[in-house]
């Protein structure tokens, strides 16, 4: 089994960063509104919700990198 090299997560970052500062440009109403109703949206759902987009970001990278 290979392990994820560095590289790979630096890779993986800088498209996190790419589709963030695409959805800034393209939609900055739409991300204010998002980002005030996570303001008032409670921990545990917010947690849930950051635990399963993890656990699917895994899953996914474990299949790609199968």
């Amino acid at each position: 089994m290979r392990s994820i090299a560095f590289a790979d997560f630096l890779i993986g970052l800088g498209i996190l960063f790419v589709i963030e500062g695409l959805m800034f440009a393209a939609v900055p109403t739409w991300l204010k509104r998002a980002m005030k109703s996570a303001l008032v949206t409670p921990d545990h759902i917010l947690r849930a919700v950051g635990i399963g987009s993890a656990v699917a970001g895994l899953i996914l990278i474990w299949l790609v990198r199968r």
